[in-house]
């Protein structure tokens, strides 16, 4: 059960990438638009914060520099500057990386891992699977599946949870469609299911904040909120780097469902503009 734990989240645009709209809507256009890479801050009264991703940040263009890696920036474009990265808008507002007591990965793309190297205390938390399938990949194999092994701390094994090596929860009706998940912390704050399909083991996050109330970080199950709202989806060519096609469209299918049934839920995808123009 769901507890509605004094929670606080706050979204931060970490750069953006551009992208032609209709590869990740069927019906949208040829142009290019900007996807931003939000990262979401959460402050837990007990936990202290947490973030959810890193964005980017200026190791990920170290870890792209040389081939193959840098067919990744050329694919998809970034525009970023450093004040943008998650460590230094924290730093802005007062809050240092000794100061994160978690990072929760959604997935090991890029542009969620980004900043990890600049938070060398906190503890990691993601799906035992995501890590897996991903943590023996180099070169074209890694680019393919979005991931830059540079990114990834050297001492990560020392410091992180896997959800799969806990219980996991029957969700109650709330939830609908989603049934199982992972109470993150045992206290009913953060409930963590499976979105696999864009990547393998990607992470949702469901928690209630103090602002917006029922909140639901769904990551990239879906680019933008319409695809959901609207149930459509991505251009075929989005499926040629995806390694759970089925998995993907199944859950985009779920995330409808949620709105439909229970549209108290804010579902809030990391790269909607929809969602950062709003938040401001």
């Amino acid at each position: 059960m769901m507890k509605k734990t004094d929670l606080s989240l706050t979204l931060f645009q970490t750069g953006y990438c551009v992208h032609p709209e209709k590869v990740t809507v069927k019906d949208g256009s040829w142009k290019k638009v900007k996807f931003p890479a939000l990262v979401g801050l959460i402050e837990h009264p007990e936990k202290g914060y947490i973030l959810f991703d890193t964005g980017y940040a200026e190791h990920f263009f170290a870890a792209s520099r040389k081939f193959p890696y840098s067919i990744y920036p050329k694919v998809t474009p970034v525009y970023f500057e450093d004040e943008q990265s998650i460590k230094n808008q924290l730093s802005a507002k007062g809050i240092y990386p000794e100061d994160i007591s978690y990072i929760i990965i959604s997935h090991f793309h890029g542009d969620h891992i980004g900043g990890l190297l600049d938070f060398p205390k906190s503890t990691y938390i993601c799906f035992k699977r995501a890590y897996q399938f991903i943590k023996d990949k180099k070169g074209f194999s890694a680019i393919k599946n979005g991931y830059l092994p540079d990114l990834l701390p050297k001492d990560f094994l020392e410091r992180v949870i896997f959800l799969e090596e806990g219980d996991g929860s029957q969700l109650s009706d709330d939830f609908s469609p989603f049934t199982e998940g992972w109470d993150i912390f045992q206290d009913g704050s953060l409930f963590a299911v499976d979105l696999t399909g864009h990547a393998i083991g990607q992470m949702g996050i469901f928690l209630h904040d103090s602002k917006m109330d029922c909140v639901f970080l769904c990551a990239d199950a879906c680019w933008q909120s319409r695809a959901y709202r609207e149930k459509v989806f991505p251009n075929p060519l989005a499926y040629l780097i995806m390694p759970d096609v089925r998995s993907y469209q199944e859950n985009l299918i779920r995330l409808h469902q949620l709105h439909e049934h229970h549209p108290k839920w804010k579902i809030l995808p990391t790269h909607c503009q929809e969602i950062w123009r709003n938040d401001q």
